[in-house]
């Protein structure tokens, strides 16, 4: 059955032509997949929670600052997920603001699989504060005001297999392009919503668990990502639990940047974890990396008594 699922998964996502928008992105994605995926919702058995927080290229001006929080948990005698999502983060002088309310069914597949599909909906809120800028030329009235707070609707869609050693999923987690457009015969900035194909994010991630023996569990998962007018991009990571305490992994996000993650296990409910990215572009030269931590936390049921680490 896994193989069956994995295959319909991969048609899935080759069918998809490449499309293009911005979206945030996380090196320890792999702790926490609801952002990105909404089948992912409630797949823990338990009330989870997670704060992930990203410092982008430390030293660089206008760097990327993303925080990242979510809750979810499973209902209906585990038929159902339920979830909110929250993201602020700030990129030179834009600001945005992400609420998402998300939702899975969930089919059991066998002994031990799970197929979850996924919905998230929620609004957006962007301000650009443009005014701020300092511009070369005297008189650019397009950065002469700041952007108006508009709040603009989107929502997202994604599939979600896993067992408690495998998983595999594919999503379009942000299907509304939520714009500005500089109006230059009002001298006004218009807000664009559209329901847009071509500027989406489409991923697949996939993930397994070996156990090499009681002490040690190799841990190898990857990430592609297809958006309009930009390169394939995919992440590849290798995470090992020692003595089910200690992650410590490396990761490889194609051509951008190479990675160390190490985390601690302090109960199998609470991880803390924390990853430092090199880039390999020129940006390495006025930068100190970058750094993001994650604190997760699964709350203990008594009928879903958590006795062992998760491993997604």
């Amino acid at each position: 059955m896994k193989k069956s699922i994995l295959l319909l998964l991969i048609v899935m996502f080759s069918s998809i032509a490449s499309k293009a928008q911005y979206d945030a992105m996380f090196t320890q994605y792999m702790f926490n997949e609801m952002y990105i995926n909404p089948g992912y919702t409630g797949s823990k058995d338990a009330m989870a929670v997670n704060l992930t927080h990203r410092q982008q290229w430390v030293n660089f001006p206008g760097r990327p600052i993303t925080t990242s929080f979510t809750l979810h948990g499973p209902l209906a005698n585990n038929k159902m997920g339920l979830g909110i999502s929250v993201l602020n983060e700030q990129i030179g002088k834009l600001n945005r603001n992400l609420l998402y309310l998300n939702y899975a069914y969930r089919i059991k597949t066998g002994e031990k699989g799970h197929l979850s599909f996924g919905l998230m909906g929620g609004i957006h809120n962007q301000v650009n504060k443009l005014s701020e800028l300092k511009s070369t030329e005297t008189g650019d009235i397009q950065i002469s005001q700041n952007t108006p707070s508009i709040m603009s609707p989107n929502f997202g869609a994604g599939i979600y297999y896993y067992t408690n050693k495998f998983y595999a999923g594919i999503s379009v987690p942000r299907m509304v392009d939520d714009t500005y457009l500089f109006d230059a015969t009002t001298g006004d900035f218009v807000k664009s919503n559209q329901l847009n194909a071509s500027k989406f994010h489409y991923y697949f991630t996939i993930g397994n668990v070996f156990e090499l023996n009681d002490d040690l569990k190799f841990k190898p998962q990857a990430m592609v990502k297809m958006v309009n007018n930009a390169p394939l991009q995919y992440d590849v990571n290798v995470n090992v639990l020692i003595k089910n305490k200690v992650w410590a992994g490396v990761s490889y996000r194609s051509s951008a940047d190479v990675s160390a993650l190490l985390g601690l296990q302090v109960t199998p409910q609470f991880l803390v974890n924390y990853s430092y990215d090199y880039a390999l572009t020129k940006i390495q030269k006025y930068s100190q990396g970058s750094h993001e931590i994650t604190l997760g936390y699964i709350f203990s049921y008594k009928q879903h008594k958590v006795v062992t680490p998760r491993y997604f």
